[in-house]
């Protein structure tokens, strides 16, 4: 009797497995056609390699461009993209995204890159889409988070693109990293010593000093070389005079609980500077748009709800937004 049933329960606990197994299966099956594509490039701009993600039905579509935010990202940011991509398909939208130079295998190296350097794959990515059959060539917009701040402006103020979408989007880079370093620092330390070590680091790179001799003058072991060659050559953005010649329409989305960026400058800013704007702040959201809530607690909506990790209303509120610029 104790065998059977410890069989019955084993059986019923498999079934339970197989049961949320297929669940979580079918939770990430997004109706997309998605081709992987490569976009040439030459001199320092190297080849892009990249994904295409394409409605189900439907011969030409729209475009949305993806511009990653700060980190070594690949096409799909770990399948986080592919919720957007599916919603932006029901608005008669493709996207495209490619991997970070250096990042799953692409050729480069993503630390080496200038915001310049940036907005400057956008637009041989928006050239190289305008050449594709199933693209319409007169609907392709950006979509981009956090750094994407200093290099979708650059592009749409001299690039003819049909809309911009800008998710915790930051406007100067100092000002950006002073306001994560207060809303992260631990409790207890000293924000007047934080933002003097701060300030110290900051003559360093406005001195261009070698990564040898920032190390020696820090003790920072957590920046890199390449990590220093990056901040020196990025320090400075700021996307101000390009927010001004921005004439496509914009939708700025920005999350309450954000800890990254100061997203009521962000918003005071772009309102100040930018004709056409429609903007929505979502309670309890983090810096990519997220609930705010534990780490598990992330991990397993990734796992069994992917569609669920954004706050309510960010992805049909989106929707609605391409539907309008359509």
């Amino acid at each position: 009797m104790k065998w059977g049933k410890a069989l019955r329960v084993l059986s019923v606990l498999v079934v339970l497995a197989l049961l949320a197994g297929g669940w979580v299966v079918y939770q990430h099956e997004y109706a997309l056609r998605e081709e992987r594509v490569t976009i040439g490039g030459t001199g320092s701009g190297g080849e892009l390699r990249g994904v295409m993600a394409r409605p189900e039905t439907g011969d030409r579509h729209g475009l949305v461009i993806f511009v990653h935010g700060d980190g070594p990202i690949d096409a799909t940011h770990d399948t986080f993209y592919r919720p957007l991509w599916e919603a932006f398909a029901r608005a008669g939208y493709a996207s495209l995204s490619w991997d970070k130079p250096g990042v799953a295998g692409a050729p480069g190296n993503w630390l080496h890159q200038t915001m310049a350097d940036r907005a400057d794959e956008v637009r041989r990515a928006i050239a190289w889409a305008r050449t594709r059959p199933e693209i319409d060539p007169n609907r392709i917009g950006l979509w981009g988070a956090s750094q994407a701040g200093w290099v979708m402006p650059a592009v749409a103020a001299d690039t003819d693109v049909h809309f911009v979408i800008a998710v915790g989007t930051a406007v100067n880079w100092l000002r950006q990293g002073r306001y994560n370093l207060l809303a992260e620092l631990p409790e207890g330390e000293d924000p007047q010593a934080a933002l003097a070590r701060r300030e110290e680091r900051l003559d360093l790179a406005r001195r261009r000093v070698s990564f040898e001799e920032y190390q020696r003058s820090t003790g920072d072991q957590e920046m890199t070389p390449d990590r220093w060659r990056f901040v020196l050559a990025n320090f400075e953005s700021d996307a101000t005079a390009d927010l001004a010649r921005v004439h496509a329409p914009v939708l700025l989305l920005v999350g309450d609980h954000d800890r990254n960026v100061d997203v009521t400058e962000t918003e005071t800013t772009y309102r100040q500077l930018i004709k056409d704007l429609e903007v929505h702040r979502y309670p309890n959201a983090t810096h990519g748009l997220t609930r705010d809530t534990d780490q598990f607690v992330l991990t397993v909506t990734a796992i069994a709800a992917p569609r669920s990790l954004f706050a309510p209303g960010v992805l049909d509120d989106q929707v609605r937004f391409l539907e309008r610029v359509r």
